[in-house]
């Protein structure tokens, strides 16, 4: 692989990352994140059963619905997906920033979980 396509490099960090924080599981799962150009999505993922327990992401239409800059919509998407943990009993989960730097959009979310109660 070259390391010095894009694509190549952010998979190699995002493997990098999934190998330190282990695998998410029904009590803990994982908090996973996918920022594109215009929005953002977050998962909550069971890895032992691979499933997705819940998902919250700025094209749902209550979050759509409230413009303003896009790291705001971002903190947004975070009390949401914490709302949605706390309503299946999950306090606590492990962050996986999916290979992007920790700053702006994807440190909103994470913001926006701890106010919404989530723990990491």
């Amino acid at each position: 692989m070259n390391p010095k396509v894009k694509s190549l490099r952010r998979k190699n960090i995002r493997f990098r990352i999934r190998r330190k924080i282990g695998e998410g599981t029904a009590q803990k799962p994982r908090m996973s994140i996918f920022r594109s150009n215009a929005d953002i999505y977050v998962q909550l993922i069971d890895d032992v059963h691979g499933q997705t327990l819940a998902s919250a992401s700025s094209r749902d239409k209550d979050i759509k619905a409230q413009k303003g800059p896009k790291a705001a919509t971002s903190k947004l998407v975070g009390t949401a997906i914490a709302r949605k943990a706390t309503e299946l009993g999950i306090k606590e989960v492990t962050f996986d920033r999916g290979g992007y730097l920790y700053h702006g959009r994807v440190k909103s979310v994470a913001d926006g979980a701890r106010e919404g109660g989530l723990k990491f």
